[in-house]
């Protein structure tokens, strides 16, 4: 029984739920390796699992188990989950790399000094298919079960 968490509607709470605790993952992992808390992983991109990915499939397996997986909503929100999963993991991914690269370069370049690289390129943006295939997971488990 749905008792509402943040809105009247359970497909978007759910995803909020899968966003939410995917990020929350993101900073007690971060922790654990590192052993200092940042809390400003809790609103970045990039990391396991991926949040987006989490978000998406949650909302899919909510439809799916409400309205069924044989009307439009359902098959738009596989399409969409679908794109947002390969964004991740390929596009994102693909601007993570080239802004790595160009910051490499830049730190090459010797008539530059320390204060220009105050505001190198962001590097983790993407996700690698691990990443968004535990991202899918945490959304499946969230949409299956709230």
């Amino acid at each position: 029984m749905y008792f509402g968490m943040l809105t009247t509607n359970p497909v978007i709470d759910c995803a909020l739920l899968a966003w939410f605790l995917a990020q929350l993952i993101k900073v007690i992992l971060e922790a654990v390796m590192t052993r200092r808390l940042n809390a400003r992983l809790f609103v970045s991109s990039g990391g396991m699992p991926s949040s987006h990915s989490a978000l998406a499939v949650a909302c899919t397996a909510a439809i799916g188990k409400l309205y069924g997986m044989n009307g439009p909503y359902f098959a738009l929100a596989v399409i969409l989950s679908a794109v947002v999963m390969y964004d991740a993991c390929n596009v994102r991914r693909s601007a993570g790399d080239t802004a790595r690269l160009v910051n490499q370069l830049l730190a090459h370049v010797e008539k530059l000094t320390a204060e220009d690289f105050a505001d190198d390129l962001r590097e983790v943006m993407g996700h690698t298919p691990l990443q968004v295939l535990m991202g899918a997971l945490l959304g499946l488990g969230v949409g299956l079960l709230v």
